[in-house]
């Protein structure tokens, strides 16, 4: 009881509802390890702390001496699994799928005993399909199936386009796990479709329906959109620590909780205090420090942790000009008439992905400094001397070399 009770912790679906106790029971008297899958398309070359709510729970099913099945989209990925937006997602080359995929595979190590996982690529036998046993393979799936998906449907009723290959998609995803003969397929919430699919065609080949078990979709730092990399909005597995930190300090207060139950590894109990205190009035940075320090020692050690927390104390907390980390910046790169520059150019030389608006508004809402003295008018001249620190908004720190 206590084993289904952990495997079940965080799950947002599992369908049947029933269905992992009978897997369970199943495999015990067969006595034989639950194949358990995990398909992903290597799509971009880092994971993040969305990917790992669904491989902390993948790890859970290894450490009992499941089989874990990491099934890599290399044949799907080439075709584009639907974005789940109004738009279908661009196909990858061969090669960007290989390169992804082994940046992926490297980092997944980081989570779960890839040494132990079965690791293995859909083109292996989708790349192998002629095209009558692909169209016999359709021939399972309907169309009035198919646009049960949300954002098909979606998109069909709003006259947007759907190519014929993403509805393709669903069905060969579905016939990876017929092929490797899954017992339970593992996803996000936007997975449920698919996985489904898996289910719908391994009971046409004559075999028992794998289940499917869902997680809950991490929000990214926004606090709006699930994380992910084309938002811009992730903490990555290979963030360095300062990084992590940072980020995880930037998130809204909305979020704590939620960063709590899927991001951090400490106990029921001690998240349950954690949120007692939040409740009772505990200032919310100190809590995102402590969840901040927990991920850190997840995926780098404990003493980066502390090192990455003394630096964000430091650089953003205290007011001691002498404990800050200044970028350096070359002066030979800087364009300037008699060693003077315009306060506004110096900050977009220093900024160069915000727009001249944007900076003038920056330097008149006092949030630029040279060498601690505010500075308001952004037609000033400033001499480009070494040495010379400047501070724009609230983290980026610059010294003249």
């Amino acid at each position: 009881m206590e084993t289904i009770q952990q495997l079940k912790a965080n799950v947002a679906i599992i369908l049947p509802e029933n269905g992992l106790e009978e897997k369970l029971e199943q495999a015990a008297k067969e006595n034989r390890k639950l194949v358990i899958k995990l398909g992903f398309d290597p799509t971009a070359p880092d994971l993040h702390l969305g990917h790992a709510v669904v491989l902390k729970k993948l790890r859970q099913f290894q450490d009992l001496g499941h089989q874990v099945v990491i099934l890599v989209g290399s044949f799907t990925a080439r075709i584009g699994d639907p974005t789940g937006k109004n738009k279908s997602r661009q196909p990858l080359s061969a090669g960007a799928v290989q390169q992804n995929a082994a940046t992926y595979l490297e980092q997944l190590s980081r989570i779960i005993d890839t040494d132990k996982a079965e690791i293995v690529f859909n083109d292996a036998w989708l790349s192998g399909l002629s095209f009558a046993e692909a169209i016999q393979l359709l021939s399972h799936v309907t169309l009035a199936q198919l646009m049960h998906r949300n954002d098909f449907n979606k998109r069909f009723t709003e006259n947007t386009p759907i190519a014929m290959h993403e509805l393709v998609y669903p069905i060969l995803q579905g016939f990876d796990s017929v092929h490797i003969k899954a017992d339970i397929e593992m996803g996000g919430t936007d997975q449920l479709f698919n996985c489904t699919m898996g289910r719908q065609l391994q009971e046409h080949f004559g075999m028992n329906p794998q289940i499917v078990i869902c997680m809950p979709l991490l929000k990214g730092l926004d606090g709006k959109e699930k994380m992910s990399k084309s938002l811009n909005n992730t903490i990555g597995l290979t963030d360095e620590p300062n990084e992590m930190f940072g980020k995880t300090m930037s998130i809204p207060d909305s979020l704590i909780e939620e960063f709590l139950d899927l991001a951090t590894d400490f106990s029921a109990a001690k998240k349950q205090t954690m949120l007692e205190q939040l409740a009772q009035g505990e200032n919310p940075m100190n809590i995102k420090k402590m969840i901040a320090q927990n991920i850190i020692s997840q995926y780098h050690d404990t003493v980066a942790a502390q090192a990455a927390d003394d630096f964000f104390s430091a650089q953003f907390q205290s007011k001691n000009i002498a404990e800050k980390v200044f970028e350096p910046v070359a002066l030979d790169t800087m364009d300037s008439d008699n060693n003077m520059i315009s306060l506004i150019d110096l900050c977009l030389h220093l900024k160069p992905g915000q727009s001249r608006s944007a900076i003038k508004r920056l330097i008149e809402s006092d949030a630029v400094q040279i060498n601690d003295q505010k500075m308001t008018d952004f037609q000033n001249r400033i001499p480009l001397e070494k040495g010379t620190k400047i501070k724009i908004g609230k983290r980026d720190l610059y010294e003249l070399q």
